[in-house]
């Protein structure tokens, strides 16, 4: 079964040159590695429309797995195996996994 995982996140202050080349050049291949996650991109907050949103950058990630409750476990586990930086703040990162309801639908 196919699952997204959407993580929310924002640079420690002061740090956001940092935190993007973290994020960019190693935490996203990193977690690719260490995990059975399938892609990841990264997307950046525009100016505000409709509802606020809390935090500046979001990270999509594609799963497959059969249970979706050991998508954020398996990442949790393999946490060790990965370079962390406190360029990212975690004490307002989050993260959420959505499972597929449906067929993907593209333009025709």
């Amino acid at each position: 079964m196919k699952h997204i995982v959407v993580v929310l996140t924002e640079p420690t202050a002061g740090r956001e040159d940092e935190y993007n080349d973290y994020y960019e050049k190693q935490h996203l291949d990193e977690v690719l590695a260490t995990t059975d996650w399938t892609s990841a991109q990264r997307f950046r907050l525009t100016a505000q429309q409709g509802m606020p949103c809390p935090l500046p950058y979001l990270a999509f990630y594609e799963v497959e797995a059969n249970d979706p409750s050991t998508v954020l476990e398996r990442l949790n586990a393999t946490r060790a195996q990965r370079v962390q930086s406190d360029a990212l703040n975690r004490k307002t990162a989050g993260a959420w996994v959505f499972s597929e309801i449906g067929p993907r639908h593209e333009r025709k």
